[in-house]
């Protein structure tokens, strides 16, 4: 039986080229060649071509093309398209990111990105194409459900999708084909010179000085009265003080350590976890004796549920253990639903004629209030765990009314002394 010399599947070979340009300059560059398979009619090699600037560069994706071609995961990218290609995506490219920026990647992938464009071969993908899509979406981007009011039928209708959402999606469409073009899939990223839909800023609902003094009264005695009062005169993200443990409380110094934040998650990837911070960036902030107080004052509430509770406690079991437990529990000793939480602050905000406010706007109302007070705009930045003071003032610039009254009367002051 004759020898079969045919190149095994993934195999390749490196070569250097080089072409003399019109204006007479030697241009250099690599090129990898590699196995992918065998014509079943005629039984030829199917080759692909991998080029780069450096025999390293060229010899990684002869490599990687390598791999995926004995494991069965080698896509050509010729043939491949945007559906295909995002799986990959998802699968080999995003272990850098949270996972709730995952999971919204995910969803907004499947609903908006794959039924319009997904059937679309990655090499042939336009910039017109894209701007189209996104032109799409602003117009009829959005299902909404209704009840007819004639037959009382529930309907759907199709309405403009936010000009933030469009953005949005842009982001994720960025980024999943500047990634093509790093492994050499397409030679350009078609997304990169669309025209996107202006981004109007959301309105913040912060409480007035009257609604902070009406919420205060409304939310005496109530079951999370104090997880309230903690985000409101502390600035705390929701899942920061859901996540809060006694070992981050310092009650001498008077201060938080914030190093996480309970995340709430199907039960199919864990339930109820805790996740790193927003931005990846511990901090330690001082609060006033208020707050150190209504902590104290959970401390000891807590403490009379454990009693209460018995054997039936689910949180921490002995004083050892005490130190690293949740600082907001239920009367079992479980963590708190954020869920029954959100519900809960509702039906407060209409008692005090604030129905739009969210738990959120409690953190808005922390900063306004620092601000109105003449804190540094470094240090609201620091308590609020932003990245960077300019994202805090461009999220706060708009400054309330108090503090430019505040102003004119300082610039009126000025004058009248220099007078």
């Amino acid at each position: 039986m004759a020898k079969d010399t045919r190149r095994a599947k993934g195999t390749g070979n490196l070569r250097k080229r080089e072409r003399i340009t019109k204006d007479g300059k030697k241009v250099t560059w690599w090129e990898a060649t590699v196995t992918i398979g065998y014509d079943p009619g005629t039984g030829k090699q199917i080759r692909k071509t991998f080029t780069g600037k450096t025999q390293k560069e060229a010899r990684e994706k002869m490599q990687a093309a390598a791999v995926a071609v004995q494991d069965g995961d080698f896509f050509d990218p010729a043939k491949i398209t945007l559906g295909e290609w995002f799986d990959l995506w998802f699968k080999d490219y995003c272990g850098d990111k949270k996972y709730l920026t995952v999971k919204q990647y995910k969803s907004m992938t499947e609903t908006h990105i794959r039924p319009a464009l997904g059937a679309v071969k990655l090499c042939r993908l336009t910039m017109p194409q894209i701007q189209s899509f996104y032109n799409e979406l602003q117009r009829t981007g959005r299902t909404v459900k209704y009840k007819d009011p004639e037959t009382g039928k529930s309907v759907t209708r199709q309405e403009p999708l936010s000009a933030k959402t469009v953005k949005n999606i842009h982001g994720i469409m960025t980024k999943a084909l500047s990634t093509a073009v790093d492994v050499g899939y397409i030679k350009h990223n078609p997304a990169e010179r669309v025209t996107l839909p202006r981004v109007e800023k959301k309105n913040m609902h912060p409480l007035t000085d009257a609604q902070v003094k009406a919420f205060m009264a409304a939310c005496a005695g109530h079951e999370y009265e104090r997880v309230y009062k903690l985000i409101l005169f502390s600035g705390l993200r929701e899942g920061e003080a859901l996540g809060l443990t006694w070992d981050c409380v310092d009650f001498k110094a008077g201060t938080l350590r914030i190093t996480k934040q309970l995340q709430k998650r199907p039960e199919r990837d864990g339930g109820y976890t805790f996740a790193a911070l927003k931005n990846d960036k511990e901090r330690i902030i001082t609060v006033s004796p208020f707050v150190v107080q209504v902590l104290k004052e959970q401390q000891t509430a807590q403490l009379e549920q454990r009693l209460a509770a018995g054997e039936l406690w689910q949180g921490w079991q002995d004083l050892e253990e005490r130190k690293t437990g949740l600082v907001f529990t239920r009367a079992s000793g479980r963590h708190l639903d954020c869920t029954m939480l959100y519900k809960a602050y509702k039906k407060l905000a209409e008692q005090i004629g604030a129905p739009e406010s969210r738990v959120h706007d409690l953190r808005h109302t922390f900063a306004v209030l620092s601000l109105q007070n003449g804190d540094p705009i470094k240090t609201v930045q620091d308590n609020l765990g932003h990245a960077t003071a300019a994202f805090t003032l461009d999220v706060y610039g708009h400054v309330s009314e108090k503090m430019k009254e505040d102003s004119a009367a300082r610039m009126q002051a000025y004058i009248e002394r220099m007078a």
